[in-house]
């Protein structure tokens, strides 16, 4: 695999605990990163306020800029998915990874990735493809890079700095499936258990 060094990369952050590992990788192979916070998968409008507030905080730790998506098109969201539920992750990872690509093709970035490639219990291959075949429709590289290496590591690092953690992907599809489920258990859920986990396809891990 090939070094990134100083290319300038645009980094898709789906929330601050997932930057963690993925920003100290790259920056470890002398990238400048920048970050991206897409919005409108995240439901409801609260969570992605505090998903983002989060990202922010951090954000401002250790010094990273972070291009954070203006609007709020939850209602688009949903049309692009509904009668296409059980392969809702497969929509939301090309609306995400596309739009990634466009803004670092339009702000002369060297490189996307995305920290979507740090969670173990994504669909790994599938995010690596999608980034690729979208990369190659846009005109900009696609950086791969397997950050799940460093999963434990940046749980036990959010932990420490008291990151918020959620419990649920983003999506209210996610958000049904995660506390319904809990709910017919007669369990709570608990955000340390399974945060960070897609939901399509059946994607949680027990």
């Amino acid at each position: 695999m090939e070094s990134i060094k100083t290319e300038k990369v645009l980094l898709h952050i789906c929330c601050g605990p997932c930057a963690i590992t993925p920003v100290q990788a790259l920056r470890a192979e002398g990238a400048l990163v920048v970050g991206f916070f897409y919005r409108h998968n995240i439901h409801p409008f609260t969570e992605m306020q505090r998903r983002a507030q989060t990202l922010a905080d951090y954000a401002e730790r250790i010094g990273m800029k972070v291009i954070f998506q203006e609007g709020y098109d939850l209602e688009g969201f949903i049309r692009r998915v509904v009668y296409r539920e059980t392969r809702r992750c497969m929509v939301c990872y090309h609306e995400r990874l596309r739009a990634t690509a466009r803004l670092a093709r339009a702000s002369r970035f060297d490189a996307f990735t995305t920290t979507l490639l740090y969670s173990k219990f994504q669909r790994h291959e599938l995010i690596r493809e999608i980034g690729e075949s979208v990369g190659r429709e846009i005109g900009i590289p696609f950086a791969y890079r397997d950050f799940r290496s460093g999963w434990q590591e940046g749980v036990e690092t959010s932990r420490r700095l008291g990151m918020y953690r959620q419990p649920y992907c983003g999506c209210i599809y996610s958000e049904k499936e995660r506390y319904a489920h809990e709910g017919a258990a007669g369990r709570r859920p608990a955000a340390e258990d399974r945060s960070h986990v897609g939901a399509g396809d059946r994607a949680f891990a027990d």
